[in-house]
């Protein structure tokens, strides 16, 4: 009888193991056998290198990697959380929406380049 029980249990875990794979590793941070991700360079050479690899006739973005016209057509890199003022010809500036309210941004931005603020 204890040979029986023995058995069931054997049993019961290999299915669970067969059904469940590594779940139980991974919840619980066991990342054996996983690949491990490489940590980025701290130098800008693979950036650099990224850069240099994409093809753009006309002006690169150099924080978007987006082909445009001209540099203030570049769009923001995170414009979820930015919004974009273009700055006549020669590029734009991604302010940070921090919680103002709408519009409030680029009114300050007007003011402070109009030396008011």
């Amino acid at each position: 009888m204890q040979l029986f029980s023995f058995l069931s249990i054997f049993l019961f875990l290999g299915a669970a193991q067969a059904q469940f794979g590594n779940l139980f590793g991974q919840m619980f941070g066991n990342q054996n056998g996983g690949q491990r991700q490489q940590q980025a360079s701290s130098d800008s050479a693979g950036y650099r290198q990224l850069y240099d690899s994409y093809g753009c006739e006309n002006y690169l973005c150099p924080d978007t990697l987006a082909c445009v016209h001209y540099p203030h057509h570049c769009p923001c890199p995170w414009p979820d959380h930015t919004d974009k003022f273009e700055m006549g010809e020669d590029g734009r500036i991604c302010v940070s929406k921090g919680g103002f309210k709408a519009g409030e941004a680029a009114r300050k931005l007007e003011l402070a380049r109009q030396g008011k603020l």
